[in-house]
């Protein structure tokens, strides 16, 4: 079936279908408040993990799983024999629509919201996977969809259902650290290869893979082993980088806590990289091996403060409160928050806080605890919220900002890339008296516009192969 159609299949679907599921209506199902329907897309690789987590729930059936890679599926696939398997998401689409509540989307970035937003708008209830799309527009429309359809959604940054994160803002609340005027975040990311010159060379497909289909809405182009399985995470047309994969998990305490909202400005430096003596090599259709981002954010309760982030192996500023050898995050990263009253550090993913020095941690009577614990798993949060009803911790409608605030740091990574470029200086020209690509880039966020440099504003929406358009 091709794109054009299924978009206004999808489309009549949304018109016609209540929000009543199919076995309401006298299929031999179990009732609702007991048992979950799902059709899961990408179940290899992260997918697997998110499947399991669902399963485990107790409260969740699977009716069609799909993959466009046999090999990585084949773990989930053993586990689940009996549950109908697809390579394209659109025949899972066509033939089960009527039997699912619900979709779990786990695949690369670049698909995200091409296939979670044909189910959203047939009142589907979404999970899917961080970060939440691969562009702006994508997770801005992702959270208008939910809100219109009225369901139940949830991003997979897993660390946003924590304990750690909830007791971080129980001590911002009440003041333990001041006001904030800075955050630092840091992750040992990216853990694969990055920054590839392009890649023009083919290798044969391996028969497992339906390349087309992985492909999806990105531009065709021979099948390479430097994409897959990981690997794409490095290139824009697929992934979002180290800040795309880790932003949604560190910037989440910080985001949360502080009441971020959208950032105003944004600006980037990048590592350089040397295909000869004196001669810059092109990476610009790959991420960075290395960068550091600034974000300013004006807050209510904080004022004007900046998320400082920082990947490729770069750190920032080691406080003087901290101790000889003591590390400062866990987990490969985390997030320093400078207060007029002292220092919080915060890990990767639960956001679990410390003060600095140790010793004020040692004598530190925590504030009351005021909000509510999640009791279940992220996954199992969301299915509860499905069929009890409630709230989830990362519902689209703050999963989408959070998204597009860490995917603005990678809009001022791409104007350090492609400065030069755009201004008509070939790639290997040598001046050492430019400087480099680096731009502020000041952000209208409620308006979804770059307002001091037009060009950038191709970044935010993203571009589609033929049938394959949003």
């Amino acid at each position: 079936m091709k794109r054009r159609s299924f978009i206004k299949k999808s489309a009549a679907a949304s018109a016609a279908f209540t929000i009543v599921p199919s076995f309401v209506l006298g299929k031999n199902h179990i009732p609702p408040s007991d048992t979950l329907y799902i059709g899961a897309v990408g179940v290899g690789g992260r997918g697997e993990g998110v499947v399991n987590g669902l399963f485990e729930t107790g409260k969740v059936k699977f009716v069609a799983m799909c993959d466009v890679d046999e090999v990585r599926a084949a773990n989930t696939y053993a586990k689940f024999p009996n549950v109908k398997k697809y390579r394209d998401f659109r025949k899972m689409y066509d033939n089960d629509l009527k039997d699912i509540d619900a979709v779990m989307v786990a695949t690369p970035d670049h698909t995200h919201a091409t296939i979670a937003l044909p189910f959203m708008k047939a009142k589907k209830h979404a999970y899917v996977e961080k970060p939440l799309t691969h562009n702006i527009y994508e997770a801005r429309t992702m959270a208008q969809v939910a809100a219109e359809q009225g369901i139940v959604t949830q991003m997979g940054n897993q660390g946003a259902s924590s304990d750690g994160i909830r007791t971080a803002q129980e001590w911002i609340n009440a003041g333990v650290i001041g006001k904030v005027h800075r955050v630092d975040c840091w992750t040992n990311r990216p853990v694969w290869p990055q920054g590839f010159k392009h890649i023009t060379e083919g290798a044969p497909i391996p028969d497992s893979l339906s390349w087309d289909l992985w492909l999806g809405p990105a531009a065709m182009r021979p099948y390479n082993p430097n994409y897959l399985p990981f690997k794409w995470r490095g290139f824009w047309d697929f992934g979002t980088g180290a800040m795309g994969d880790m932003g949604c998990h560190i910037m989440e305490t910080p985001f949360k806590t502080l009441g971020l909202g959208f950032p105003y400005e944004a600006e980037a430096s990048c590592t350089t990289i040397w295909s000869n003596d004196f001669v810059e090599a092109d990476y610009s259709e790959a991420c960075p091996p290395s960068s550091i981002v600034r974000l300013m954010f004006d807050t209510e309760a904080h004022g004007k403060l900046s998320l400082n982030w920082y990947d490729g192996g770069i750190m920032p500023d080691l406080p003087p409160e901290l101790g000889d050898g003591e590390s400062p995050g866990a987990n490969g990263g985390g997030s320093i928050f400078h207060g007029s009253e002292g220092i919080m550090v915060t890990d990767t993913y639960s956001g679990n806080p410390r003060l600095l020095p140790k010793e004020r941690m040692e004598a530190f009577v925590p504030p009351a605890q005021t909000l509510k614990r999640v009791t279940d798993s992220h996954q199992g949060e969301w299915v509860n919220a499905i069929l009890n009803g409630g709230t989830t911790s990362s519902p689209f409608s703050y999963g989408g900002p959070l998204t597009e605030a860490v995917l603005m740091g990678n809009l001022a990574i791409k104007a350090y890339q492609y400065k030069a470029l755009k201004e008509g200086k070939k790639v290997g020209d040598w001046d050492p008296y430019t400087y480099p690509g680096r731009r502020t880039i000041q952000w209208d966020g409620q308006n979804m516009k770059v307002t001091n440099w037009e060009e950038a504003n191709d970044w935010v929406k993203g571009t589609y192969r033929d049938g394959w358009e949003l």
